[in-house]
């Protein structure tokens, strides 16, 4: 994704890795070969690999400079991880540091750190590994975790093998060190970043709303993790919690931004992740800013 610019903040994703990911009909239990026929050709290339038809997935991080303030959203895996029920994150070694640095950044210059949930996916870079224990990344930074999303959480983690070493590594020390602020779904991190809620995908999920010379810009976390579905908002994942309520609230979200020259900046989309949506006929579309 290419800097983009909300008044006089910018706005960069900083990369953990991407590309070919899953079946269509493996990741949403309601799609059918219909609806897959019927947007394949926007999404070759960018949103779906032609010969495979795997559609495309970004792990990455969003990395915001206000003049004031360095914020960081969602941490994605992480690196040195214990995931053996998700072999392919398992004790990884990607370059989202080295990428973080590339960008100008260091750990010590993130004032705060806010995940939009707690999923294994966007808190891994809360921590690192430092002399066999876990230690929050960066040391400076208030972390803003949703207190809904935490407790919920925290109260399932002996029933929820696949959350419980993400939480115990990731979300815990953190709390622990004293460096989480467990916030209302509304909490306004400095002026011009507020949380707004949007369950289904996970109970406590938020989105972080960015307001900057008149413009403003959505970061929607797994609100949508593929651009499918603003055409099909009906669609939800195999890891919403509650999939009738990540419908509506996706539905509400792309009626409500439709048109409005809004940009959205999802976790997930492939290609250039960020972009507006835009009505088309009888449904809305997700248009990509180059």
């Amino acid at each position: 994704m290419k800097t983009k610019t909300i008044g006089d903040v910018t706005i960069d994703s900083i990369w953990e890795f991407g590309g070919p990911y899953r079946d269509a009909s493996e990741i949403y239990p309601d799609i059918t070969p219909e609806i897959i026929a019927r947007h394949r050709p926007w999404m070759i290339e960018s949103c779906m690999e032609e010969a495979t038809d795997l559609l495309v997935f970004a792990f990455q991080s969003f990395l915001i400079r206000t003049p004031d303030h360095t914020i960081l959203v969602d941490c994605c895996v992480g690196e040195d991880k214990e995931r053996p029920l998700r072999p392919a994150w398992h004790r990884k070694k990607w370059p989202w540091m080295a990428n973080l640095l590339a960008a100008g950044v260091t750990p010590e210059d993130i004032d705060f750190v806010m995940c939009t949930h707690l999923h294994v996916d966007h808190v891994g870079w809360n921590t690192q590994l430092k002399d066999g224990r876990w230690v929050p990344t960066f040391p400076n930074a208030r972390y803003i975790f949703a207190a809904s999303e935490y407790d919920y959480w925290k109260g399932v983690l002996a029933e929820q093998d696949w959350i419980r070493d993400a939480f115990n590594d990731s979300v815990l020390p953190v709390v622990e060190a004293g460096r989480a602020d467990l916030v209302a779904n509304d909490h306004e991190i400095v002026k011009g970043a507020w949380l707004a809620p949007a369950p289904g995908h996970t109970p406590g999920a938020v989105v972080l709303n960015l307001e900057s010379g008149g413009d403003k810009a959505i970061f929607t976390g797994d609100m949508m993790h593929h651009a499918i579905q603003v055409p099909e908002p009906q669609l939800s994942t195999i890891f919403c919690t509650d999939a009738e309520l990540s419908a509506k609230t996706r539905t509400a979200f792309v009626e409500n931004n439709a048109d409005t020259g809004t940009l959205i900046v999802p976790a997930h989309f492939g290609g250039e992740t960020a972009g507006r949506i835009v009505s088309q006929g009888d449904c809305c579309m997700f248009e990509f800013e180059t």
